[in-house]
């Protein structure tokens, strides 16, 4: 698929508008029933930004392998790892894995955690979703804009149930691109991920339940 340089930004801005109409007046918005209509404060967003879009490669794994990843309702999900981008932000070279769920849905999900999530974006991480038809272009490469990222549903409304970011897509930068975190006052459950050396599956424990969701990682030496 192909657009130009104002095309796909414009359908950003649609997809953002679109999605808040949706959110605040819609009956089946996810949002809480006292946040809707003129009680919905709106979705916050970084300005679109050329620099976090990328026409790149998927480096495939050889051997895919079946993950299970924990949920913020202390549930699982099973997904591939098919492969991972390799890409450079603000002069940092990064990868982040993609994985496909084992449902048979034709889609990379590419799931992340930054730096700014917690304090500017949502504390769980965000996700980006490419969709073969529209992200796999005409040369073999995918088009990741992160841009596009957007927050899980459970960032709007505890009563959800979403995967966590594996920690392999913990990122050590900044990613001021996509969906900020919702600016509403809601009450979430408040985790720990607890690890052991390199691993950090080692228990998932409810904390409290505060405003905001906040993941700390403790490390053992």
């Amino acid at each position: 698929m192909s657009t130009t340089p104002d095309d796909w930004q414009e359908e950003i801005q649609k997809t953002r508008a679109n999605k808040e109409q949706y959110f605040r007046s819609s009956d089946r918005s996810p949002m809480p029933p006292n946040f809707r209509g003129e009680s919905f404060p709106g979705l916050e967003y970084y300005p679109i930004n050329p620099d976090y879009r990328f026409n790149i490669p998927l480096a495939r794994d050889d051997d895919p392998e079946i993950i299970t990843v924990e949920t913020t309702a202390d549930g699982e999900q099973t997904y591939r790892r098919v492969g991972e981008f390799n890409l450079t932000v603000d002069k940092t070279a990064i990868s982040i894995a993609a994985y496909e769920p084992t449902d048979s849905t034709d889609r990379l999900w590419v799931p992340f955690r930054d730096t700014t999530s917690g304090s500017e974006t949502y504390g769980a991480g965000r996700y980006v979703d490419l969709e073969p038809a529209e992200d796999h272009t005409d040369n073999g490469a995918w088009t990741l804009d992160l841009n596009r990222a957007y927050n899980p549903t459970c960032a709007y409304n505890p009563a959800y149930e979403c995967p966590l970011v594996p920690a392999e897509n913990w990122l050590d930068i900044p990613v001021e691109a996509g969906e900020k975190d919702f600016p509403g006052k809601l009450h979430h459950e408040k985790w720990i991920i607890i690890t052991n050396g390199p691993q950090i599956t080692l228990t998932l424990r409810q904390l409290a339940v505060e405003s905001g969701i906040w993941f700390s990682r403790i490390q053992e030496y």
